[in-house]
């Protein structure tokens, strides 16, 4: 009687084990066709937006109504007239991205080591939420504090109007000093320890240790911070066109106004009628912004690739 009892056990213990492992199965086909389908739409997305942005970009270019050479290279921009010279722009943006980059990756490294091997715990705890704070303030207000504070003080102290690139290049600098920072900082804090007590086996100082050891260590990943930095400032709209002072002519200084890609697509897209020689030359802006973000990204995956050879 014991034993029949204790085979029937066993049976319905062995049926149980077994729709477990039936229902682990499924759960797992599922998880699996749910999370490629996720994959391929997005995959999809992304086709279907670079196809977009490419057929709209290059539509000025195969209706022969600009060359390429004369919109990367040309000055002139009189769109109501189908003259697009879109260089003027580009040098905005590039320009303006350069001084952001300038200003940001001193003080974004330095805040970093300071994080990272100097400021005691209750320092690092407290600058660390102060900076990611950065990251969660929209845009406008940038922009509004650069309008407000950025643009009056340096049309007092440097003469012009105020609006320029250094003001353009000023709030773009606070703006990605967050991105630079974190990845910085985790760069610095990923480095084996066993390079610091070796370091400092060696009888080198603590700043010795920063400079000479632990820097050039971190480097790779504190270039792949400044490269998401550069991609960061360069597809920036709003902020920097309130404070820039977008003016389609070339800047002789950095005191002087100037444009974007960025802020003449925004400024002009409501004006230029679809299908005209204006809205096909934003389109190929965008495309231009497409590329150059399609490019650092490439840039970053190469660099990292290389490294980890």
């Amino acid at each position: 009687m014991n034993k029949g009892i204790a085979t029937r056990e066993k049976g319905e213990q062995g049926t149980a084990a077994s729709l477990f492992r039936l229902e682990r199965r499924t759960s797992a086909a599922v998880s699996q066709v749910l999370f490629t389908l996720c994959a391929l739409l997005l995959i999809l997305i992304i086709i279907a937006l670079f196809y977009f942005i490419g057929s709209n970009g290059l539509a000025i270019f195969v209706m022969g109504r600009a060359s390429p050479l004369t919109f990367l290279a040309s000055s002139d921009w009189r769109p109501d007239h189908d003259v697009v010279g879109a260089f003027v722009f580009i040098f905005g943006s590039m320009s303006v991205t350069a001084l952001a980059i300038l200003m940001a990756t001193p003080l974004s490294v330095g805040a970093a080591i300071f994080m990272t091997e100097i400021a005691p715990g209750w320092g690092t705890r407290l600058l660390q939420p102060a900076i990611e704070l950065f990251v969660g303030i929209p845009s406008v207000v940038y922009g509004w504090i650069g309008l407000t504070v950025l643009v009056p003080l340096i049309r007092q102290h440097f003469g012009g109007v105020g609006f320029s690139l250094l003001a353009g290049g000023l709030v773009l600098a606070v703006m990605i000093l967050p991105t630079v920072t974190s990845i910085a900082t985790d760069s610095l804090r990923r480095l084996p320890i066993a390079l610091k007590e070796a370091s400092l086996a060696i009888g080198a100082t603590r700043w010795q240790m920063i400079w000479h050891v632990l820097v050039p260590a971190a480097l790779p990943g504190i270039l792949t911070a400044i490269i998401l930095g550069i991609g960061r400032a360069i597809g920036e709209a709003l902020a920097v066109q309130m404070v820039i002072g977008n003016s389609p002519r070339l800047p002789h200084s950095i005191f002087e106004p100037a444009s974007t890609l960025t802020s003449i697509i925004t400024m002009d897209m409501g004006n230029a009628v679809p299908g005209s020689v204006w809205s096909d030359a934003l389109w190929s802006m965008a495309l231009l912004l497409l590329l150059i973000s399609f490019l650092l990204i490439l840039t970053i995956r190469l660099f990292v690739r290389r490294i980890m050879v």
